[in-house]
C-alpha cells in the first residue's frame, strides 16, 4: 500500500505557473481557519484589556480595524508563502482590479478612503450626536463604507463616509457637551418686569443640569404686539437635544407656578376691534310658514 506523502504529493491543478498538490488543498484551508481563529482570540485580549483600562470606544474600534487588516495581510503573506506562490504572480490580476475598481467603483473607493479618514482623524466618534441635514441622532459605528446612526425617533441611518466629510455636519459633542439654549416667555402689559426677571432668574437657579459657568442671563427683550419679551440664556451638558427639551420642560413646569403665585399672566395674542360710525339693527318680520 503506497504511503499516505504520495497521494498528498499528487497534482491537482496548476495556478499561475505553479502546481497545487492534494496536501497543499487540504492545508492551506485549514491554516486560514487556525490563523482567523488565532486573530480574533489576539484582537479580543487587546480589546478587553483596553476596555479595562478605560479606553475610549472610538479608540478601540480604531485598534479593531487595524488590527483586523493587519491580520488579512499578514496571514495571506503566510499561506503564498506556504504554497511557494509568488506575489509577483498577482500583478496583472491586481493591476485588473485597480483598473475596474477605477471605471465602475469610484464612489465605493470614495466612501472606503473616507471610512478610514474618519476612523483615523476622528472627526466623528462613536457616541457623538450628529445633525446631518434634517437627521439628528447618535453615532453607533463606523464602518469603512458607511457609519450608523440611530436618529432620536429610534430608527437607524445609515450615511455613506464621504458625505460626512463632503457636506456640512453639525456635531453636538466634538470637543465637549456644552450647549447654549434659550428659553422665551412672554407676560402681559402691565406686570412688573424686575419681578418676572427675579422669577425667571430663580427657575434658572432651580435646575441643577444647567450650569454655573457660563452665568445664565435673563434679558428684558422687546415689547412684543401682544406681550412683554423676556429671554433666557442658559448653558447645559447635553449629549443629545431631547437633554435640552427636558431641561426647557422643567423650566416651563416651574415658571408656570411661580407666575400663577405672584398672580402674572402669561400673555396670549389678543385683538382689539374699533367700529367706525354707527351700527343700523334692522328687524325682519318673522314668516311662519302655513
Amino acid at each position: 500500500m503506497p504511503p499516505v506523502s504520495e497521494y498528498l504529493n499528487i497534482k491537482l491543478f496548476t495556478l499561475f505557473e505553479h502546481p497545487f498538490t492534494v496536501g497543499e488543498v487540504i492545508v492551506a484551508p485549514i491554516l486560514v481557519l487556525i490563523g482567523i481563529f488565532i486573530a480574533k482570540w489576539l484582537i479580543s485580549k487587546i480589546v478587553n484589556r483596553l476596555i479595562r483600562n478605560g479606553a475610549n470606544p472610538d479608540f478601540i474600534h480604531l485598534v479593531k480595524r487595524i488590527a483586523s487588516v493587519l491580520v488579512i495581510v499578514l496571514l495571506s503573506i503566510t499561506i503564498l508563502d506556504f504554497l511557494n506562490v509568488p506575489i509577483t504572480a498577482f500583478a496583472f490580476l491586481s493591476g485588473a482590479i485597480a483598473i475596474g475598481f477605477g471605471f465602475g467603483a469610484q464612489n465605493i473607493i470614495n466612501n472606503f478612503i473616507s471610512g478610514w479618514i474618519l476612523i483615523w482623524e476622528r472627526p466623528i466618534k462613536i457616541g457623538d450626536f450628529l445633525e446631518v441635514e434634517s437627521a439628528k441622532g447618535i453615532v453607533e459605528e463606523i464602518n469603512t463604507r458607511s457609519t450608523r446612526v440611530r436618529r432620536t425617533d429610534g430608527v437607524h441611518m445609515l450615511i455613506p463616509n464621504s458625505k460626512l466629510l463632503e457636506n456640512t455636519v453639525i456635531n453636538w459633542t466634538l470637543i465637549d457637551t456644552m450647549t447654549r439654549s434659550t428659553l422665551t416667555v412672554g407676560v402681559a402689559y402691565g406686570s412688573p418686569v424686575k419681578l418676572v426677571a427675579e422669577l425667571i432668574k430663580q427657575t434658572v437657579d432651580e435646575q441643577d443640569e444647567i450650569l454655573k459657568s457660563p452665568k445664565p442671563t435673563v434679558i428684558f427683550d422687546d415689547f412684543g404686539d401682544n406681550s412683554l419679551v423676556f429671554v433666557t440664556y442658559f448653558w447645559v451638558n447635553a449629549k443629545a437635544e431631547s437633554d435640552i427639551r427636558l431641561v426647557k420642560s422643567n423650566m416651563r413646569f416651574r415658571m408656570d407656578e411661580l407666575f400663577a403665585k405672584h398672580n402674572i399672566v402669561i400673555a396670549y395674542p389678543q385683538r382689539d376691534i374699533h367700529l367706525d360710525g354707527q351700527l343700523h339693527i334692522v328687524n325682519t318680520p318673522n314668516k311662519i310658514d302655513e
